[in-house]
């Protein structure tokens, strides 16, 4: 991946095949933020699930992440990545379509929802590694961090879209209508993810036989004895904990708690997508101008922070929803801003053969003890209330900036280490 002079915005975008990534990987974005938002509130909704049982199935989604990433991230540098996210499409709008016939036919329950959410769960993690590893593949590395930016944009996108989709669909009277239209965005995502025209060279083991557990093994000695890979999974596994226990309490008070209508709590969680993009649009220019490391830092430290005021606020709707879009609105930026930016630095100081490894890596050590926060969320909002849960939750997220300091992260200036063989 050869080094050369910072390419032109408009030199990414006249790349058709990035152009096809773009769009394959903003509609699966948007599906995927819809089905967070569309499977819980058909739970609480329609099988008046309460705060426990939202609890577990949220941490049955997230499993995935624990129990499969780091055989997933070997599979990836092992396979084409267009096609890992390809299967992973149609294999999602495939599970969609059967809760969805589950829901007409009258016969949805909670078992089907587990299920479900463990394989969208499992499909999702194949697809957000391969992506990844395929920007890696596609780009120059001048190229990487604005085709980050973009990427990150379109997950922006989806999260203005998703979650008020999904609010507004679940408030329908049929559920079924909600899940066709999270399958039809996995299609839409298969049919241009498959245009994409780019020959990936292939994969230095792929013929081998394979030794999963030892290039697992692999991938994790890489990421600890990299000292700033090592830090972001330790900050991202504190930073992620604390955030499942926040969105567990979360969804049920503003439900319940505050009586907020689904259109009204799809409105909310909506209000974290234009910050994110905001905060995309900015990853691209300040870690260049004040260093990466000073940057992460302080958007951790804002963003997470930000949290801290959900619990204080109360009242009407006309009050509340303005309130929560606001923080939410802070949140997203400086959360997405943390996100590019530690995105780059992975890609930056990872070799091109250890991508989806060190990704996979990243992501079991940040998400992987999700299922438990989540979990944990459950159990701290039946034992001191909704309120103090997301509170003594949000501030479990402020050690994840504690960590950058202590950590050669924050040390990190404005160019990025290269590794030996870009």
């Amino acid at each position: 991946m050869p080094d050369s002079e910072p390419a032109a915005p408009s030199a990414l975008w006249r790349d058709a095949d990035f152009r096809r990534l773009w769009v394959g990987q903003t509609a699966s974005q948007l599906g995927e933020h819809a089905s967070l938002v569309v499977l819980p509130l058909i739970a609480v909704l329609t099988l008046h699930l309460d705060v426990g049982g939202l609890g577990a199935l949220r941490a049955v989604g997230q499993a995935p992440l624990l129990l499969l990433s780091l055989f997933i991230g070997a599979w990836v540098d092992r396979w084409r990545a267009r096609n890992v996210m390809m299967l992973a499409d149609l294999g999602r709008a495939l599970v969609l379509a059967g809760v969805a016939a589950a829901a007409l036919a009258g016969g949805l329950d909670l078992p089907i929802l587990l299920v479900a959410g463990f394989a969208l769960g499992t499909m999702s993690v194949f697809f957000d590694v391969a992506y990844q590893a395929l920007l890696v593949r596609m780009l120059r590395r001048d190229q990487l961090l604005r085709g980050n930016s973009a990427l990150e944009g379109s997950r922006s996108a989806a999260q203005i879209g998703g979650p008020a989709l999904g609010g507004a669909l679940v408030s329908l009277p049929s559920a079924s209508i909600a899940v066709v239209a999270n399958g039809l965005l996995f299609a839409l995502s298969f049919g241009s993810v498959s245009r994409i025209r780019h020959r990936e060279p292939a994969p230095e083991r792929a013929g081998r036989a394979p030794h999963v557990w030892r290039e697992v093994r692999e991938g994790v000695r890489f990421v600890a004895g990299e000292a700033s890979l090592r830090a972001v999974c330790l900050a991202s596994g504190a930073f992620q904990f604390s955030f499942a226990a926040v969105m567990t309490a979360y969804l049920v008070y503003l439900t319940e708690d505050l009586r907020l209508p689904g259109g009204a709590v799809g409105l909310v969680l909506a209000a974290t997508g234009p910050g994110a993009l905001a905060g995309a649009l900015l990853a691209a220019r300040l870690p260049g101008r004040f260093g990466h490391g000073v940057v992460l830092v302080s958007a951790a430290t804002i963003g997470n922070g930000a949290l801290l005021l959900v619990p204080a606020v109360q009242g009407t709707p006309t009050v509340t929803v303005p309130a929560l879009a606001a923080i939410n609105l802070v949140a997203g930026a400086f959360g997405q801003l943390v996100n590019v930016t530690v995105m780059a630095i992975r890609q930056a100081v990872t070799p091109d053969g250890m991508q989806g490894r060190a990704a996979a890596t990243i992501t079991f050590a940040g998400m992987g003890l999700t299922p438990l926060g989540s979990l944990l969320g459950g159990f701290l909002a039946g034992e001191l209330g909704l309120r103090t849960a997301i509170l003594v939750a949000a501030a479990g997220m402020m050690v994840s900036p504690l960590v950058m300091v202590l950590s050669p992260l924050v040390r990190l200036g404005r160019e990025l280490p290269v590794p030996e063989d870009r």
